[in-house]
């Protein structure tokens, strides 16, 4: 029972609060992405990361620049059914469990030059991640195996209405992404890019759990667990583009490589239950490194001009998680990579305004054994709305929101969080994005 409870405490390091797009791919790099969504197509500043062989199509030479700032704020929610609360409370055997996760502020930036057949661009964004994720009272696994070791340990002579338990988990993590790269204008219809990003990853997480017998009892400790460490990795990621402009038709494709990455441990706490395997522990020692690859990245996209001032897009966006290297191997258990669905419309009301919206369909191929209450993902739909305004010739300010809706994921065990009894676990997530882009062009 010690060994499960420091095997799953240890799962903490795999939280990742993200917004739009993958487990470890933030797509949402530009207010034109939250207000249309599919942008794969586009023929704008946003192509930088959206589209890149498209910027060889831009109208004018010269230098494009944009800076985005955007504010993400998500919850958690875990319905947990397990024998044991009811002994606890009294009342029942379900609890409900809630986390935040919030970014109060998203930078990134985008700029390109453009001379003749050639664009020269470069971006800077937090790529993957991009917040905190605070569960202040704790998570159903923790009270659940500690009530579950207790009663062990104890032949049941001490339950759950004997002692306390004081738990929360903490979790961070960003994923900085610099990317250079070329365009070239081939001809009249067809542009190709070439291209890299650097990513730097940077996480730090925190969780505690202390159990004590009631004070009229004596408050002796009866279990107590505590993880406090920074990781750190870094990686390179080639990406390749094409886009061809066929009368009212634009085609564009993306495709990013795998990056391979490994994150190293700073481990300033480590304090477990005494004869935990080293087996177990070394994972999570101060210097060594675990896998945590962000997935090959394919988008394909067409863009249409219904009239000249009404475009529609649809795209589709494949990651190939099964093939990024997780912690454990836990990519495996995935049933399928992540497959995203991708619409939208956009309308020149006016030459100074113009509005758009958008949809995204995420299917991230769950199971049981990947989702863990410290890092658990739900299918979900999203729709993103907003406008530009054309100030001047030069300036123009995008500002948009997009919001999704998480399907409920259910996960049934025989052997709760390894305690020998059944329980049930029901995951919800809820999300909203607000974005403002300032750009300038001369």
């Amino acid at each position: 029972m010690k060994k499960i409870l420091f095997l799953s405490a240890a799962t903490l390091f795999l939280s990742s609060p993200a917004f739009a797009g993958d487990y470890l791919t933030n797509t949402n790099q530009h207010a034109a992405f939250l207000r249309m969504v599919a942008r794969g197509a586009s023929i704008d500043i946003d192509g930088v990361y959206s589209n890149p062989a498209g910027l060889s199509f831009l109208p004018h030479e010269g230098f494009y620049l944009s800076l985005t700032g955007q504010s993400a704020y998500q919850t958690r929610e875990i319905n947990a059914t397990f024998p044991l609360f009811q002994q606890a409370d009294g009342v029942g055997t379900n609890r409900q469990y809630k986390g935040t996760a919030s970014a109060p502020l998203i930078p990134s930036f985008q700029g390109l030059y453009k001379k003749d057949k050639w664009v020269i661009s470069a971006s800077f964004a937090i790529t993957g991640g991009g917040g905190k994720a605070s569960f202040s009272n704790g998570l159903p696994m923790f009270d659940a195996l500690a009530m579950g070791m207790i009663s062990q340990q104890t032949g049941g002579k001490v339950t759950p209405q004997m002692y306390d338990i004081n738990t929360a988990m903490d979790g961070k993590q960003y994923i900085y992404g610099v990317q250079l790269g070329l365009s070239y204008k081939i001809n009249d219809w067809l542009s190709v890019f070439a291209g890299g990003r650097m990513d730097y990853v940077s996480s730090g997480y925190e969780g505690y759990l202390k159990a004590h017998l009631k004070e009229n009892l004596g408050g002796t400790q009866l279990a107590n667990l505590e993880l406090n460490c920074d990781q750190s990795g870094w990686g390179l990621t080639p990406i390749l583009g094409i886009d061809a402009k066929l009368g009212r038709w634009n085609l564009a494709a993306k495709y990013e490589f795998k990056t391979n990455l490994n994150i190293e441990n700073k481990t300033n706490v480590l304090e477990v239950p005494a004869g935990t395997p080293e087996a177990i522990m070394k994972p999570y020692a101060d210097g060594e490194q675990t896998p945590s690859d962000i997935p090959a990245f394919l988008s394909v996209a067409a863009g249409y001009e219904i009239l000249p001032n009404l475009r529609a897009s649809v795209e589709y966006h494949f990651f190939d998680d099964k093939h990024a290297g997780m912690l454990n191997d836990r990519q495996k258990t995935l049933k399928h990579g992540t497959h995203e669905y991708l619409a939208g419309l956009e309308w020149d009301i006016t030459k100074r305004l113009t509005v758009s919206g958008g949809y995204q369909r995420t299917n991230y191929g769950l199971s049981d054994e990947f989702q863990t209450d410290t890092s658990f993902y739900c299918d979900s739909y999203s729709l993103g709305f907003g406008a530009r305004v054309n100030l001047t010739q030069a300036w123009s300010i995008d500002v948009a929101y997009f919001w999704t809706h998480y399907d409920k994921y259910t996960k049934e065990v025989a052997s709760y969080n390894g305690t020998g009894l059944s329980g049930t676990d029901v995951y919800y997530r809820t999300n909203k994005v607000f974005g403002l882009s300032l750009n300038y062009k001369f």
